[in-house]
């Protein structure tokens, strides 16, 4: 908003009697008061009551007093050749800075005026440090995994044996996978995708009994691999302590056959998870070589997730499938048999005595009927 003299004087006095009349409303009131006996007696002197009564009068009265009775300012003077010479001109238009927010009001502060400048960020230079950092910690992390799984200090020939070892397991995961599949597409369109229903499901329950054995064969073997190194004398002789992994690992191993297969399967994953600890704190303790834990958790990664692989899979036809007979299923069924087998043997014996009886008193009757 533009200011002209006239009104800057008015703000001027505004202020400057609000402040006066702020101080000391009473002792000017007190000072007109002595005063007015002594004018009084003056000789032809002249009292403005309207100037008298200013200090008591509303302040827009005081305000039109003081800009009617102070000197012309150059700037109240209306330069009339001027104001006719602009009234002549004609407005120039610049349709090119016309737009949608070219008449539009800033909120936060004046137009025409600079926008602020913005707030500078001082954590600028710590963020770029705290992301630097963590780039050179998350490619250092990342060289010192691929180093680690690089396996670059397994002996050849375990590492090759080693992951050899995987194929069965990881085909007999795939197959059941696929066979599961077969199910389930065999269930919805009324034919297999490759293979028949019946087939699949007879293809399955065959890869039961090899799973579930091939994984006791290598529980067992983990186990007996720290008999090797105690023989080796590889950190020393530890005498049972050491021996006890190879006792332990076939005893947890083998009782698994006995059960269904998902529990068979999930008993031999937890199986391998506690021998995989077991191997990495002989390690801690130097009873066996630095590259045998890290080796060992790449096996057992693989084969776990073999096993969690075979088991979504059976979990998707648990319903579709009839549940093949566990070798415990097979001795209930055997004591069952020997059961009514026996049940059956002394029925027969007991017929056989009583017809033995009948005839022995049809012999007796005879004779007594001879004499």
């Amino acid at each position: 908003m533009l200011r002209t003299g006239p009104t800057s004087s008015l703000a001027r006095s505004a202020y400057r009697l609000t402040t006066s009349h702020a101080r000391g409303r009473a002792a000017s009131y007190l000072a007109f008061r002595t005063s007015r006996p002594f004018t009084s007696r003056i000789e032809g002197f002249k009292q403005s009551p309207s100037l008298a009564m200013t200090a008591y009068r509303p302040l827009s009265t005081s305000l039109q007093r003081y800009a009617t009775t102070t000197a012309e300012s150059p700037y109240d003077q209306v330069d009339k050749k001027f104001e006719k010479k602009v009234a002549k001109e004609e407005l120039e238009h610049h349709p090119e800075q016309v737009s949608t927010t070219s008449s539009v009001h800033q909120v936060f502060h004046e137009k025409g005026v600079p926008d602020q400048e913005d707030d500078v960020d001082m954590l600028k230079d710590v963020y770029s440090d705290l992301v630097g950092e963590l780039r050179r910690d998350t490619s250092a992390t990342g060289k010192v995994i691929k180093e680690t799984f690089a396996l670059n200090e397994v002996p050849r020939e375990a590492l090759y044996l080693g992951m050899a070892g995987l194929l069965p397991y990881a085909a007999t995961s795939l197959s059941t996978v696929y066979l599961a599949w077969d199910i389930n597409h065999a269930s919805l369109d009324g034919s297999g995708f490759l293979i028949s229903e019946a087939n699949a499901e007879t293809i399955l329950h065959i890869l039961e009994p090899l799973q579930m054995g091939y994984g006791a064969v290598i529980i067992s073997f983990l186990g007996a691999i720290h008999w090797g190194l105690e023989w080796a004398k590889f950190g020393g002789t530890h005498g049972y302590r050491r021996y006890a992994y190879g006792v332990v690992a076939p005893a947890v191993a083998w009782p698994t056959l006995l059960l269904p297969v998902e529990y068979a399967l999930i008993a031999q994953f937890t199986a391998f998870i506690f021998l995989y600890f077991a191997d990495a704190n002989a390690v801690v303790k130097g009873w066996a070589p630095p590259w045998y834990s890290t080796y060992r958790f790449v096996l057992t990664f693989i084969v776990g997730a073999s096993i969690v692989f075979s088991l979504i899979g059976r979990g998707q036809i648990a319903d579709k499938v009839s549940r093949l007979p566990s070798p415990a299923d097979r001795l209930r069924d055997l004591r069952a048999s020997q059961l009514a087998a026996a049940e059956q043997e002394e029925r027969e014996r007991r017929m056989r005595v009583v017809a033995e009886d009948e005839e022995a008193e049809e012999e007796e009757g005879d004779e007594d009927e001879e004499e």
